[in-house]
């Protein structure tokens, strides 16, 4: 945990955003995997951490916005779980370490609740993602635990994103512990991508790393030579010459902040001439956008301009043809970069989307396209000092997604599709790096890992 004072005065600033009724955060149960006893790694609730920091399950923290007083809910252990745990600390203890002295009994809050309830209260409750969450506030609400989500405060919603949006210096410092151990994964990774090697021992390898250093990977890690698949969690296949290996991996922090980082390396090390020609346009995007990246500049544009390094860089390969800007105004880019530029980091690797996408990134003035790829855009708003996001552009080659468009002569003003069949044992690559925007630019956070074409070779050596 950070010092008491962190969360205390993050409680404050979220009082003094909402000024009636109260809120309740409902942390993280265990879940058990395959038999109540047998549960799967705790992970708490970001948005409970964030306001009161206790990474234990079965607690609930309560904010009463009219009072302006804070109350930590949750039952001490038995001598049972001291059988089986040793010894725990108890409620009260726990809540001064975020400076709240006042407790109750999980039995107290369905009173608590009840009683709000009685006053017509406002009780505030963010978007639930777990069904036990779900099921926790139907019953206390009285509510179908299905409508939950719909029935989620807006103003909480807009308060938490406003407050989490903006990192901290110590957010920040773990963000960067975060980033080191993604280095040791990555570089890792690198020497090991070798002909005959299975990608599990690779994938296997690279997450104890996370596990040793940290607390553990920030999302299931990505990591194939099937890169052409954007998310893929298979780790089947043994490593062969003429594939590139696509690893999309990042670290928890013990107090949960999150890096990720991708690189794509060519197995046995050596890029041939294909391989470099695509590898080059997408580290061009990649470096290209990181420069630029700066307040006031909104994500959207630097998605755009990562589109338009990319198509002018595949017209000169005789990928695609035509002009540049007409091509990625109408979408034609996308066949090859299907996803957006990238994403808001902290203590989610996708901050806050839980709370909705659209709440983070989009507002009542700046709307998400419809368009196919441009709608997968996280966030077009313009960057803040304080922002964490990651830019990761790619190119992919997708027998699937090609051959549609070809069937249907799309865009064939724009693509070359014979050219581009001959380039599909690329599979994907996407380079991708965490950035912070400060006050008057940008700074890359984490220890600089491996990704011209020269480093890489030099490192798989």
């Amino acid at each position: 945990m950070f010092k008491s004072e962190v969360y205390t005065k993050r409680r404050k600033e979220l009082h003094k955003k909402i000024q009636n009724g109260i809120a309740l955060f409902t942390g993280n149960t265990e879940a058990p995997m395959n038999y109540p006893a047998n549960t799967y790694h705790f992970r708490q609730d970001s948005d409970f951490l964030y306001y009161f920091g206790l990474d234990l399950p079965g607690l609930t923290g309560f904010m009463d916005f009219d009072s302006g007083k804070d109350r930590i809910f949750g039952n001490d252990y038995d001598m049972d779980d001291i059988i089986w745990m040793g010894p725990q600390p108890t409620v009260k203890d726990l809540a001064l370490k975020c400076g709240i002295t006042d407790t109750s009994t999980m039995s107290k809050l369905e009173e608590t609740i009840k009683d709000s309830l009685s006053k017509n209260r406002k009780i505030h409750f963010l978007p639930p993602y777990r069904g036990e969450t779900k099921m926790t506030l139907g019953s206390l609400l009285k509510e179908n635990p299905c409508q939950m989500k719909t029935l989620a405060s807006t103003d909480l919603i807009k308060a938490v994103i406003s407050m989490r949006s903006v990192k901290e210096e110590i957010e920040i410092d773990e963000i960067e512990k975060a980033g080191d151990i993604a280095y040791e994964m990555h570089v890792t990774a690198m020497k090991m991508c070798k002909p005959g090697v299975k990608e599990r021992d690779i994938f296997g390898t690279i997450e104890g790393i996370a596990l040793a250093k940290g607390g553990g990977t920030s999302f299931p890690i990505i990591l194939s030579v099937d890169g052409q698949t954007l998310h893929n969690h298979a780790h089947d296949n043994i490593l062969k010459n003429g594939r590139m290996m696509v690893t999309d991996a990042g670290a928890e922090t013990i107090l949960h902040y999150a890096s990720d980082i991708t690189r794509t390396t060519p197995v046995g090390g050596i890029f041939n001439q294909q391989q470099k020609d695509i590898y080059e346009i997408v580290l061009k995007a990649n470096t290209e956008a990181i420069k630029a990246t700066r307040p006031g500049l909104s994500n959207r544009d630097l998605h755009f301009m990562a589109c338009k390094i990319i198509a002018t860089e595949m017209k000169a390969l005789g990928l695609m043809k035509g002009d540049v800007d007409e091509a990625v105004a109408a979408g034609a880019h996308a066949l090859f970069m299907p996803h957006g530029l990238g994403h808001m980091m902290g203590l989610d690797v996708h901050d806050m989307e839980a709370l909705g996408e659209d709440f983070i990134g989009y507002n009542d003035e700046v709307k998400r396209s419809k368009q196919f790829g441009t709608a997968f855009l996280r966030f077009a708003l313009p960057y803040k000092p304080g922002h964490v996001f990651t830019v990761e552009p790619g190119c992919y080659f997708i027998p699937e997604l090609i051959g549609m468009w070809k069937a249907e002569g799309k865009f064939k003003e724009f693509i070359n599709y014979s050219k581009v069949e001959s380039y599909m044992t690329i599979g994907g690559i996407r380079i991708e790096d965490n950035v912070l925007i400060t006050e008057k630019g940008h700074k890359v956070l984490g220890k600089p890992i491996p990704k011209t074409v020269s480093e890489i070779e030099k490192t798989c050596s």
